[in-house]
């Protein structure tokens, strides 16, 4: 029995399936962007392109029509599900962390309103006149001279202006 050769058109045929499933896949829309550029896609363009820059649409094509505005306020993405144990801890260590600067905010105007008592208490010491003395580095008893008290009278007044308000 004799070898059957191939038709020497069975090539062309081949091509010529492969080229209409190949025009399938290709790009079948075409439009202009706002820019002037020119875009192809397999997928509909943007809904902001106006109909007039769609230069080229499938055979029996149309642009999908918007949803209306309730199917589009329904579709909408939820706002996301919070864990209310999650959220409860988060307020917790919100209300403890408000509490803790609270309470550093308290220490702190004490410890001026403490520093101010003492501020003035020292100048008015020192204004009254009586002797005052204080110890040296040697641990010694200093009695203050007039430029002595001067300088602990100029130190009380710029504490009495920072922490007295």
């Amino acid at each position: 029995m004799p070898i059957a050769r191939p038709s020497p058109l069975l090539p062309l045929a081949v091509a010529a399936c492969l080229l209409a499933l190949a025009g399938s896949a290709q790009a079948q829309w075409i439009w202009r962007d706002r820019n002037g550029q020119i875009t192809a896609s397999d997928l509909p363009p943007p809904r902001e392109v106006a109909d007039k820059d769609i230069v080229q649409r499938p055979s029996n094509a149309r642009r999908p029509l918007p949803p209306p505005a309730a199917a589009s306020a329904a579709s909408a993405p939820a706002a996301p599900r919070v864990d209310p144990v999650l959220e409860q801890r988060r307020r917790a260590a919100e209300q403890e962390q408000q509490a803790k600067l609270k309470a550093e905010q308290e220490r702190v105007a004490q410890a001026r309103a403490e520093n101010c008592r003492r501020a003035k208490a020292q100048l008015a010491g020192l204004q009254s006149g009586q002797r005052i003395a204080r110890l040296n580095e040697k641990g010694e008893r200093e009695i203050l001279d007039d430029k002595g008290r001067a300088e602990e009278s100029r130190r009380a007044e710029g504490i009495i202006a920072s922490d007295c308000e």
